[in-house]
């Protein structure tokens, strides 16, 4: 009897673990959900607005460039710690992808491009000092990356650290 009423409770306590852990999971889940939605609450959806600009070189270049095809605007800064981590990875999706990026920096053209080299980064950037592009977008904070497909329709909004292959399976979904 004594045998029966072990195996009972250790069956019972196998459950309630599991049931908590499926609780903490879904409470986890809500949380990152939530997280999101605030992040992005400002950001814009739909059409995306349309973009003219320089690029750090002087080449004039807009949005629209981009139409036919997904687009990864991604929003960043010298200064922000997790853009610098981002760098690579942006840099190794603009060798595959359409990649237009907006700086928000007071630096000079030249002073950002000599940053984008000594990290061994290149890409399309256009330089945002005043905010007025992000400010059109709703960009509360870096980085911000938006997937924007062939339509020019945003389909994707993250704030935050987003991983290459993230944002490679984003790129792809919207493409396909």
């Amino acid at each position: 009897m004594v045998e029966k009423d072990s195996v009972a409770q250790a069956t019972s306590g196998q459950k309630r673990r599991r049931i908590r852990w499926i609780l903490e999971g879904a409470v986890l889940i809500t949380v990152v959900f939530a997280l999101h939605i605030y992040q992005t609450r400002g950001a814009v959806s739909g059409k995306a607005p349309e973009i003219r600009g320089q690029l750090l070189d002087g080449t004039p270049v807009s949005l629209g460039e981009f139409r036919g095809q997904p687009v990864l605007l991604q929003f960043w800064a010298i200064w922000c710690p997790v853009c610098r981590l981002e760098a690579g990875s942006i840099h190794s999706i603009a060798r595959d992808h359409a990649v237009l990026s907006i700086a928000l920096e007071d630096r000079s053209a030249d002073e950002t491009r000599r940053w984008m080299e000594n990290k061994g980064v290149s890409y399309r950037v256009i330089l945002d000092p005043s905010g007025q592009i992000s400010g059109r977008f709703g960009v509360k904070g870096v980085p911000t990356s938006m997937i924007i497909d062939a339509s020019g329709e945003i389909r994707f909004v993250e704030v935050g650290y987003t991983s290459e292959i993230g944002l490679r399976l984003r790129l792809w979904w919207v493409g396909r």
